[in-house]
């Protein structure tokens, strides 16, 4: 039997040369200039930014699915969903200093390949829960480029705050201070 991964939660002091990877079911926080957080591949998976103007702290978290089948897989792997991914972001950038009515939220993700109507929509299922999550706590998305049936790649300055999308070879700012 083969051994399952721990889940990758990491947390970076600034000035890295290359953005910070953020693979599929992990998150990433860091604090200070010269540092970029980049998730590749959101299609259904939302990827969601944290940034704290103040702090200069910020997260990104790139969820697969809504919710678990049960809570064992939600603390094996928490970043693989929106129901414990999403906690522990805010609680991760909280810890580098990160004040909560300080941060900025951004999302981009959700897109629908097998169509708008097909009976998985897991991209609007991810979406729904990250908007029932966000209107419970009183939490305010920032930007987001949800929808459609293109995959995106997201990434943020840590330093700077500002969110850029790469879709189809287009870059463009979804936030910028």
């Amino acid at each position: 039997m083969s051994e399952l991964r721990p889940p990758l939660s990491t947390v970076s002091h600034g000035h890295s040369a290359a953005p910070l990877r953020v693979d599929v079911a992990e998150m990433k926080c860091a604090a200070g200039p010269g540092t970029s957080l980049r998730t590749h591949a959101l299609g259904s998976c939302i990827g969601l930014t944290v940034w704290d103007p103040e702090a200069r702290v910020g997260g990104l978290l790139h969820y697969m699915l809504a919710k678990p089948h049960d809570k064992e897989e939600a603390r094996e792997f928490p970043y693989m969903y929106a129901v414990s991914g999403i906690p522990a972001l805010f609680r991760a950038v909280s810890e580098l200093g990160a004040k909560r009515e300080r941060l900025i939220a951004c999302a981009a993700g959700a897109s629908e390949f097998l169509g708008e109507d097909s009976s998985l929509s897991i991209g609007k299922r991810n979406r729904a829960i990250l908007s029932k999550l966000f209107i419970h706590n009183c939490i305010v998305l920032h930007a987001e480029d949800t929808g459609g049936n293109q995959a995106r790649q997201m990434q943020l300055d840590v330093g700077t705050g500002i969110v850029t999308l790469r879709v189809q070879n287009e870059e463009r700012v979804l936030w910028r201070p």
